[in-house]
């Protein structure tokens, strides 16, 4: 492939990532569009176990696709076939065509509604928490370098002729206090809504148990990658939450 065609493919990759990415955060906060978490035209009359297997496969196959590709071995493999430069992008663009189609196929499942919060204040307020996850998550990869993260970096490496870059372990701002706030990001947003349908449950607790199971994967990696750098810091920052900050010995004793 052409430096060209490199820098084409990646962009093109990242351009359906921005797509489908505004695409599930109106689908998760139902916005009007096509099909959303509590809507979808057709979908909607689908009987209620068939819309639980066809949900649970769609998240199935994302869960599947994301847990493979993103291990270090199989980048390797996939390294093999085509350039360093453009495994990111296709990372990218698989893990893009997975949840577009889970959105486009989704089943809702408005019934039984799990809780529904009447007082406007407080529906407000979820409602801004939501997006506020949507924005940790955002804000969260431009910190560790957005472009890098979603492939482009490395296609206008190849076309500068500059190899590809080496991922650099860094905690700036956010990631000082979590060790994975793009994922706590999308909890807050999965979770925090006035309107808790089964469906929406369903959603958020697949979600959920792939996070946690990622962060397990991705951590092995990263201990791999990084070594002891990566195990002190997973000693002093929490997962998902900030820990307590620990008191000196000096504190303890009031001195």
């Amino acid at each position: 492939m052409t430096r060209l065609l490199t820098m084409a493919y990646g962009v093109c990759a990242y351009v359906f990532f921005l797509v489908t990415f505004l695409w599930a955060i109106a689908f998760v906060m139902n916005i009007q569009v096509a099909t959303t978490i509590d809507g979808g035209g057709s979908h909607a009359a689908t009987p209620l176990v068939a819309a639980v297997v066809i949900n649970l496969a769609l998240l199935g196959l994302f869960a599947a696709q994301h847990s493979v590709m993103a291990r270090r071995s199989f980048k390797r493999w996939l390294t093999c076939f085509m350039s360093p430069a453009i495994e990111r992008s296709t990372f990218v663009l698989a893990a893009s065509a997975a949840l577009a189609l889970l959105l486009w196929q989704w089943r809702p499942i408005t019934e039984p509604v799990v809780w529904s919060v009447a007082d406007r204040g407080l529906a407000g307020v979820l409602g801004a928490l939501a997006w506020i996850g949507w924005g940790v998550v955002l804000v969260s990869t431009f910190l560790i370098s957005h472009f890098e993260l979603f492939g482009l970096q490395q296609t206008y490496a190849r076309l500068r002729n500059r190899p590809v870059p080496t991922p650099e372990f860094r905690t700036p701002l956010l990631y000082r206090y979590v060790r994975h706030p793009i994922y706590a990001g999308f909890l807050l947003a999965f979770w925090s809504t006035p309107h808790m349908t089964a469906g929406h449950l369903l959603f958020a607790l697949a979600t959920t148990g792939y996070i946690l199971l990622g962060v397990w994967f991705e951590e092995r990696d990263l201990v791999a990658q990084f070594g002891d750098r990566y195990r002190a810091y997973r000693k002093q920052v929490g997962m998902l939450l900030p820990l307590p900050r620990r008191r000196t010995r000096s504190q303890r004793h009031g001195s």
